[in-house]
């Protein structure tokens, strides 16, 4: 039996449950693990084509995309919409649930 990398294995669980990859991308902004979400992203992306058609997608360099999406990287709220977008993602701010009251002072 042929092993897969783990990406590869990730991507075709995200495929055939959108759900998942939705909590499991919402835990992580929650977490504020940033390596963690561009992993994500990465695993996602393959569930769209790869990386390559994101970056023809979104209008963004491949080399500098597969920089962004490593581990260590940082992308620019542009570049982090527009990758999002080619995967039928947005950002959405919500309120935290213990937030203090905005007239609190």
């Amino acid at each position: 039996m042929r092993s897969r990398p783990h990406d590869e294995a990730m991507a075709e669980l995200y495929r055939s449950d959108p759900a998942l990859a939705l909590e499991v991308i919402n835990n992580i902004l929650a977490e504020g693990d940033q390596a963690e979400l561009m992993t994500v992203l990465r695993q996602l992306a393959q569930t769209v084509g790869g990386v390559q058609a994101v970056a023809e997608q979104a209008h963004l360099n491949p080399t500098q995309l597969y920089r962004t999406l490593s581990p260590k990287g940082n992308p620019a709220l542009n570049s982090l919409t527009a990758i999002l977008k080619t995967m039928g993602l947005r950002l959405a701010v919500q309120p935290l649930a213990s937030a203090p009251s905005a007239h609190a002072a």
